[in-house]
């Protein structure tokens, strides 16, 4: 597995502070991405929250999630969170260290007073100081926000006093942007109501010996609540590791509503992704599931047919050029201003999504743009599968016949990859294995970047000669 070592750097450490008119929490922030280019410490927000308790618990879940490793837990995770300003809203995310559990706290408009939000990107500093003061916050305790560094300090920084070195792993890269390509594929499956979304969470198990995963159960909504079923019906949602949402206990007596998003699921099948969103005042915490707790959103393959095609880069790049910091990046409107077809703006958005630059919301059924604090470029050049699709491309071993495709191997195995209305099957062990559920093979995906070649050069060539004539 590639990794590196990134450092990450804060003027200051975080810190929850008293003062006259209540308390300061005072969010440190590294270098990060804005409207103006990369600033060494952007200032996002300063003003009060109006639900201070319920926005302390919704970080500390975030944090939590940080930190945790949820399957292997005898290895340390330590990543900061990432905030992100979209002008009308804050959002802080993390990913678990595992691979398997994504979490956000969006603080919505409704939740913050008394200071304009900015735009831009960057890690957030929540060390464990400031996770014990989190958790005293009381209920009547004004809390004043300021991520960023003070008015003051702006111009007067020497330097970093604070540096993380931490492991960035390329599989925890992948992971953070397949994350979001799956959950573009839920809707919503049930709401319950707060006492509803009490009692259910509540009931859930921790886990088995030594936290070991107790594995996938199925839920199905049934009246103001939900039920369990032994399998996967129409409408049933998957809890894959239900003990990996105990985060959500941190806001548990704050809930007015539980949201539940999957996939589209038949009767009798595999265990699947999905989404868990607790709402808040003024605010909304989700965690996002990885069909197993032993199975990272790494290794999902939900990038790979995009990262595939050829116009897929410069479609992205015309895109990035034209989302603007939006808190909810609209298919329709810039279908309208790229001239892009809607199919091509969501598979650029894929394509940016294994950058980073944008993320997506269950709650809207829609991308926002954000631009991670990573060098998450290297997510498409270390992705295995993609590399190898390319590779017997450019070796030429591909051959096509009609709905049928012969892929000879390294090996020299040769593979047969089959077209059914679309879906491209395989003989090879992958295929066997997965049946496609964790993404096209290698194979599959070599035919399929073929026959964009293809296609491709057909229509060049219709174009050349409706010019001529």
């Amino acid at each position: 597995m590639t990794r590196s070592s990134q450092a990450v750097a804060y003027s200051r450490p975080s810190v929850l502070e008293s003062a006259a008119d209540g308390q300061r929490l005072g969010l440190e922030t590294s270098r990060g991405a804005t409207p103006s280019g990369v600033e060494d410490h952007p200032r996002f927000f300063a003003g009060f929250l109006t639900s201070p308790q319920v926005a302390s618990a919704g970080l500390l879940a975030v944090a939590d999630v940080a930190a945790a490793r949820y399957y292997q837990r005898q290895l340390r995770a330590s990543l900061d969170p990432v905030v992100t300003g979209n002008g009308d809203r804050l959002r802080f995310e993390s990913f678990s260290g595992c691979c398997g559990v994504y979490a956000r706290l969006d603080v919505l408009e409704s939740g913050l007073d008394g200071g304009e939000v900015g735009h831009g990107t960057t890690n957030v500093d929540v060390n464990n100081p400031l996770r014990e003061a989190l958790s005293r916050i009381g209920a009547d305790d004004p809390l004043h926000l300021r991520v960023g560094p003070e008015e003051l300090a702006v111009t007067t920084l020497d330097g970093p006093v604070v540096e993380k070195k931490v492991p960035l792993p390329d599989r925890w890269l992948r992971g953070f942007a397949e994350a979001q390509v799956t959950a573009a594929g839920f809707d919503l499956r049930a709401e319950l109501p707060a006492a509803e979304a009490v009692r259910f969470l509540r009931a859930l198990p921790r886990g088995g010996a030594r936290g070991a995963s107790i594995g996938a159960r199925w839920v199905v909504s049934s009246g103001s609540g939900l039920r369990p079923t032994t399998r996967a019906v129409p409408g049933a949602v998957c809890l894959p590791g239900p003990e990996r949402l105990v985060a959500l206990q941190r806001v548990l007596r704050h809930a007015t509503a539980l949201r539940v998003y999957g996939p589209s699921v038949t009767g009798g099948a595999a265990a699947t992704a999905s989404a868990w969103e607790v709402v808040l005042p003024g605010m909304r915490l989700t965690l996002t599931l990885s069909p197993d707790a032993s199975r990272g959103f790494s290794g999902e393959g939900g990038v790979l047919d995009a990262l595939a095609a050829d116009e897929a880069a410069e479609d992205a790049e015309l895109i990035a050029v034209l989302l603007a910091w939006e808190p909810r990046v609209d298919v329709a409107d810039l279908s309208a201003a790229s001239g892009l077809t809607p199919e091509r703006v969501r598979a650029a958005l894929v394509r940016l999504g294994t950058s980073g630059r944008v993320g997506y919301d269950t709650a809207e059924a829609a991308y926002f743009h954000r631009e991670l604090p990573y060098d998450a470029e290297r997510v498409e050049r270390h992705n295995p599968r993609l590399r190898s699709a390319q590779a017997l491309v450019a070796a030429g071993a591909v051959a096509l016949d009609g709905a049928v495709g012969t892929v000879t191997a390294e090996d020299g195995h040769v593979h047969r990859v089959r077209d059914a209305a679309g879906v491209l099957s395989c003989s090879c062990l992958w295929w066997a294995k997965y049946r496609g559920g964790r993404g096209p093979c290698k194979h599959a995906l070599a035919v399929r970047m073929v026959r964009r070649g293809i296609a491709a050069a057909e229509r060049d060539m219709a174009r050349v000669d409706g010019g001529a004539r």
